[in-house]
């Protein structure tokens, strides 16, 4: 269906293994088991995912291409490659759209209802909505030399008008811009007619466009169409040169909308003229040019999704269950006294971690606080604990990871309210991103101080805990507590580490410890004893690793991989991995636990960690890496989190050696397609209920 990712060196190219796991998650687009609406919000991730990658990652390609630069990673050909990929899996999105997803929800009674396909009630409403709610926001610039082509913001939605006949000067200047703002709701209910059980929405693109001619009163509207232009947007600082990283990020973020254009939509029936006049103004090749039959930000789906009242539509409500290692009420203090708590997100409910933060903020024997902030959301809600932890007299240290992609404003306002009260806010390390996931509260028990601590996978974000699969371990273990400590204080006082008991912390452990268990491994099946690893993570792109892996697979060591996303390492390929197998997980809920098994022998490890294998997790970020030496406790990861996933036949897509990606379910027996095994469906059943 598309085409075959380059290889590198051995590899699998990494920008294309992330287009494929977009068209992956483009199926579910596809599935009629999913609801309608789930359906269709998944044509909006993708899209979301595709913004991101040029905001992120397609800039050196462009570069590469106006350079017309041949060798290295980004050349003319991955350009090529690339665009060429994007635009098939932009066609196809469009065509699920209109073709599936649009007809499929008319039948239910759902309409997005054009200008030619409105009655004249429904005109006079939308014309009363546009006088009322929409033109008063609007602005539309003509352009002459005085009102050059104005600033256009990343992602914003806009048209581009010709004119026809003169200005109120005489004047034959035919080209307007038409900015649409991002205030203006992007789909709008319309009045239904009583009794009926029907939902007819209008786009506010349709609303405008069937009023253009009111925005220019004297003049002919010859043509128009609307664009969006998406930006690079990753933003670039020398920290060895900024004095205040919190002010520069500020600066920085105002311009982020407005970065190098990458990518320009228009409307599939938009003019050459129109099309090459806007490619002209953003510097742009013609290949950059996408022309698309439908709205061109199909993010905005989300607002329709959101209004649209159909329960049935929908996934069936689920409701985590409170984890199985915690009684309700029950102090976790006492509680971890006994033993380390796994709790399995979001089969299992992430309030309990907000639960362990409230009782250590309430607990008048607590000393201190001590919490990591990479991502928690614009709400805040562990942000006000520490505020009110600060309150009550504590010592509260936030390490904020003002960096965190996307998230630096939100960061930068938690980090401006904790500092409010006092709190002690530090911003980890010059040069790295703090990743790691870890909140330590200090209490005094008995006249000694006694430490506790959350570590996870994921991030301290209430909401994405909801969609995100991840793990999250309490403990009060003498040795990783202090490991937690010393971290802290490593960021905090930027003093050389001490060495840790038992956690692994990138950039100067992580990788290393990796690379030693499968050199350990290796040396094993050498020796002709049992050998295997067991991989579950986000992305797979570290070449240091994949290439430990390759020599794993060589020596005989079967490798077992779960890679939700991209992946460098093929699969499969005789004398290379033949010992290797890799899938993808695409389901309900995203995958991000990160989960390493190693055999080597008779001794077994297993690892949670906070880190993908990718080279900046290694090399240029703070993560950690924990054991999980519980027996209880390491025999259900390894159940959850590897065994079921690794017998998923429903969701799970397989590598195969040339890079292409194969579902499962295509290679079970016909007979048996009807109940295959889904991990996490079967992960929701047991810990969670349904209503």
């Amino acid at each position: 269906m598309t085409a075959t990712p380059i290889f590198r060196h051995a590899f699998l190219d990494r920008d294309q293994s992330i287009l494929a796991f977009n068209e992956r998650v483009l199926d579910w687009a596809c599935r009629r088991d999913v609801p309608l609406l789930e359906r269709l919000r998944y044509l909006a991730i993708v899209s979301s995912n595709l913004d991101e990658f040029f905001e992120v990652r397609f800039a050196p390609h462009h570069a590469a291409r106006l350079a017309n630069e041949q060798r290295g990673v980004a050349t003319v050909e991955t350009y090529h490659a690339l665009t060429q990929r994007i635009q098939a899996l932009v066609a196809r999105q469009y065509a699920i759209y209109n073709d599936e997803l649009l007809p499929a929800l008319e039948k239910r009674g759902i309409r997005i209802i054009t200008h030619g396909e409105r009655n004249p009630r429904q005109r006079r409403w939308v014309r009363d909505y546009f006088v009322n709610e929409v033109q008063p926001l609007l602005l539309p610039v003509a352009l002459d030399p005085a009102h050059p082509f104005p600033q256009v913001a990343n992602k914003s939605l806009n048209f581009i008008v010709r004119l026809g006949g003169r200005d109120a000067f005489g004047r034959e200047h035919e080209i307007a811009i038409v900015k649409v703002p991002r205030a203006l709701k992007r789909f709008v209910l319309m009045p239904g007619v009583k009794g009926s059980r029907q939902q007819h929405f209008v786009s506010i693109s349709s609303i405008i466009r069937a009023h253009l001619p009111d925005l220019f009163p004297g003049r002919t509207v010859l043509e128009f169409s609307q664009f969006r232009v998406t930006r690079h947007s990753d933003l670039a600082l020398d920290e060895e040169e900024v004095k205040n990283l919190r002010t520069a990020l500020r600066l920085g973020l105002q311009q982020r909308h407005f970065g190098q254009a990458l990518r320009l939509e228009v409307s599939a029936g938009c003019s050459d003229f129109l099309a090459n006049f806007l490619l002209e103004q953003f510097e742009l090749p013609p290949e950059s040019l996408y022309r698309v039959p439908g709205p061109v930000n199909l993010v905005r789906l989300n607002q329709l999704i959101d209004l649209i009242d159909a329960p049935a539509l929908r996934f069936e409500r689920f409701t985590p269950g409170w984890p199985v290692g915690l009684t309700p009420g029950q102090s976790f203090f006492e509680r971890l006294k006994q033993g380390d708590v796994l709790i399995h997100q979001p089969f299992e409910s992430f309030d309990a971690v907000l639960a362990f933060l409230r009782e250590a903020v309430e607990d008048p024997d607590v000393l201190a606080i001590k919490q990591t902030i990479y991502r928690t959301g614009a709400r805040g809600e562990m942000t006000e604990l520490l505020r009110e932890a600060v309150r009550r007299g504590k010592e509260v240290t936030a390490v904020v990871e003002l960096k965190a992609r996307f998230d630096e404003e939100a960061n930068i306002n938690h980090a401006e309210r904790l500092e409010s009260v006092g709190a002690q806010v530090v911003y980890g390390i010059v040069g790295l991103k703090t990743h790691a996931k870890m909140l330590l509260v200090t209490r005094r028990e008995n006249g000694r101080l006694v430490r506790y601590a959350h570590l996870s996978t994921g991030n301290y974000n209430p909401g994405t805990a909801k969609l995100y699969t991840d793990l999250s371990y309490l403990t009060a273990d003498e040795d990783l507590t202090a490991d937690v400590d010393a971290v802290f204080n490593h960021l905090a006082s930027q003093n050389r580490l001490p060495r840790l008991r038992k956690l692994l912390m990138a950039p100067f452990l992580l990788q290393k410890g990796l690379l030693e268990r499968i050199e350990a491994c290796i040396e094993a099946a050498r020796a002709g004893k049992p050998a295997q690893i067991l991989l579950k993570m986000n992305a797979l792109t570290d070449e240091p690793l994949a290439r430990a892996l390759v020599h794993a697979s060589q020596a005989g060591v079967q490798v077992d991989a779960i890679v939700r996303g991209a992946c460098i390492l093929p699969a499969g390929v005789p004398g290379h991995t033949d010992h290797v197998r890799i899938r993808s997980i695409v389901g309900r809920f995203l995958e991000h636990s990160r989960v390493f098994y190693f055999r080597h022998g008779e001794h077994e490890e297993l690892w949670l960690a906070s880190a993908d294998w990718m080279n900046r997790n290694m090399l240029r970020r703070v993560e950690l890496a924990w054991p999980v030496t519980d027996p209880h406790l390491r025999a259900r990861v390894m159940e959850e989190c590897l065994r079921l996933y690794l017998a998923d036949q429903r969701d799970a897509w397989l590598l195969q050696p040339h890079g292409e990606y194969v579902k499962a379910s295509s290679l079970a027996p016909k007979a048996g397609r009807g109940a295959l095994p889904s991990a996490q469906a079967t992960l929701m059943a047991r810990y969670g209920s349904k209503g």
